[in-house]
């Protein structure tokens, strides 16, 4: 094996998820030697997919926003891809709506379409609803001002904050919850306006509004898409671009800490008690996960550390994850997404595990979506339910390894996936009839396969505090350390991206230059 000095490594990347594919490849693009370091058995973070008896299932995507051809992001893809992801429209309607004992409704893009769908429900609304298209408007737009500060240096970022304060205090310092009940007292429409608070997963009474905007905004500017071949697509189509830079990417390989040479971050080692070198190490496995997991003790800045600490995280979640043998969209599958709330309340999560069932889930039909999918001839199709819920339901099996955690919680799994199953077929009868398979997800998964403190799918979760935290910057207090992915930005795969790019920005600013327009 070759020694650090022979491999010269410019860049380290911990964590293969978008963020970390997206700084690595850039990187790459631009002549840097980077290696690529994950975890989990899998490259991908969860952007990764999985096999079992036949069906394929996403580990974290869903559906997509900002990869429209004419989206800068989807440029940004591309060119950072060895060759172009392919991605789907799921078309006009992309998620369906079942509040309470009302009908479902089905929500359409644009921001018009939108309009007019939340019209036709509630007709005596109308101020209401076009206040509330026009707040997320200019709510999206206050968070691309507060988030895109995070690569700036302290006194620019500083005064941008400064000139736009007005629209910041308005809409980022706000919760969704703040501004819809300023804009309506109507129960039902108001738990409209915030259902698809998973798509961040920052709940109505917690979350920053911006936030809410940016990403429900994002679909609805953009529209719903899926990548032909699933998640996996990603680094199918990335990876080849480090590789063939000279780079490596390596799964199974977890780093155990940072070594800090001088105050500097001069490379990590792995657990395996590999030593290895670089001129720069970006961390994309969060930002409480780096100074919590990596950072050595005694290495200072403990303001940092503690302001990091202070930002709660996101909700946990369980995933059902279903398989299909037969006609599914006769029986009632479509490639839109539906948000299943049955007491009508959307700001919830589900606690009482498992003695009742979820007052909050998403289901989603993955292979409809994907237009790679291959059904053969016993016609497979894969599905999932999601359902938000919080850490302490699972907690006291947590330092259990897998194998140890008794029957206890292989009954506690078992009565979960029931009750979720019993719920689906509440609402999808036939389609329950075709399901030959299940398998559940618990956050213990999710942090297995993450890291991420508490099980959190969305990292830190996206507060008032989070939005504006100055401790969220690309470049860290620690000379040679660089934070990328979601954390630095904003949840989800577009908001990774875009994390990624800053952090190999911040090393090489040519990134800008080369960037696609």
């Amino acid at each position: 094996m070759a020694t650090p000095e022979e491999k010269g490594w410019d860049a380290i990347i911990i964590g293969s998820g978008m963020g970390g594919m997206a700084a690595a490849a850039a990187l790459s693009k631009l002549g840097h030697k980077v290696l690529l370091l994950e975890q989990y058995q899998t490259l991908g973070g969860l952007t990764h997919s999985f096999s079992m008896e036949g069906f394929t299932w996403d580990a974290g995507i869903h559906y997509l926003n900002c990869v429209a051809p004419e989206d800068r992001e989807r440029h940004m893809l591309d060119w950072l891809s060895d060759t172009p992801i392919e991605f789907t429209s799921m078309g006009s309607i992309y998620d369906n709506l079942h509040i309470g004992d009302a009908a479902p409704l089905s929500l359409s893009r644009p921001y018009e379409a939108q309009e007019r769908d939340l019209k036709d429900r509630f007709p005596g609304e109308a101020r209401a609803i076009e206040a509330w298209i026009a707040a997320l408007k200019e709510g999206r737009q206050a968070s691309f001002t507060a988030t895109s500060t995070r690569a700036m240096p302290e006194i620019i970022g500083s005064a941008m904050k400064w000139w736009h304060s007005h629209a910041i205090d308005l809409w980022c310092k706000r919760t969704t919850q703040e501004v819809i009940d300023e804009i309506t007292d109507n129960p039902d429409l108001a738990a409209a306006f915030a259902a698809q608070w998973f798509d961040h997963g920052g709940r109505p009474s917690k979350a920053s509004f911006a936030m809410h905007a940016l990403i429900t905004g994002s679909y609805l500017e953009s529209g719903a898409w899926y990548p032909s071949g699933g998640g996996a697509s990603f680094a199918e189509h990335i990876l080849p671009t480090i590789t063939k830079a000279g780079g490596e990417a390596r799964a199974d390989t977890r780093v155990e800490t940072l070594v800090i040479d001088n105050g500097r971050a001069v490379g990590v080692r792995t657990a395996e008690g590999e030593e290895i070198r670089a001129k720069f190490v970006i961390s994309n496995i969060g930002a409480r996960e780096t100074v919590n997991s990596l950072l050595p003790e005694g290495s200072g800045h403990q303001d940092w550390i503690e302001e990091i600490n202070a930002l709660p995280h996101s909700v946990a979640h369980f995933s059902l994850f279903m398989g299909f043998e037969g006609d599914i969209e006769g029986a009632g599958a479509t490639r839109s997404n539906h948000w299943i709330y049955p007491g009508g309340k959307v700001d919830v999560v589900w606690t009482d595990v498992p003695d009742n069932p979820p007052q909050g889930m998403f289901v989603s039909f993955a292979s409809l979506k994907d237009s790679a999918h291959e059904p053969g001839p016993s016609r497979k199709y894969a599905g999932e339910i999601v359902a938000w819920t919080d850490w302490s339901v699972v907690e006291k099996w947590a330092r259990l390894e897998p194998g140890a955690r008794g029957e206890d919680y292989r009954e506690f799994k078992e009565k979960v996936e029931d009750i979720l199953f019993a719920q689906f077929e509440t609402y999808f009868p036939h389609l329950a009839k075709l399901v030959v398979f299940r398998n559940l997800s618990t956050p213990l998964s999710t942090e297995a396969i993450t890291g991420h403190y508490r099980g959190a799918f969305y990292g830190i979760d996206v507060t008032p505090k989070r939005v504006l935290s100055d401790a969220l910057q690309v470049k860290t207090p620690v000379p040679g350390l660089i934070l990328s992915g979601q954390d630095v930005l904003t949840p989800g795969i577009p908001g990774a991206l875009w994390g990624g790019i800053f952090a190999a920005a911040s090393i090489d600013p040519k990134v800008w230059r080369e960037l696609p327009k």
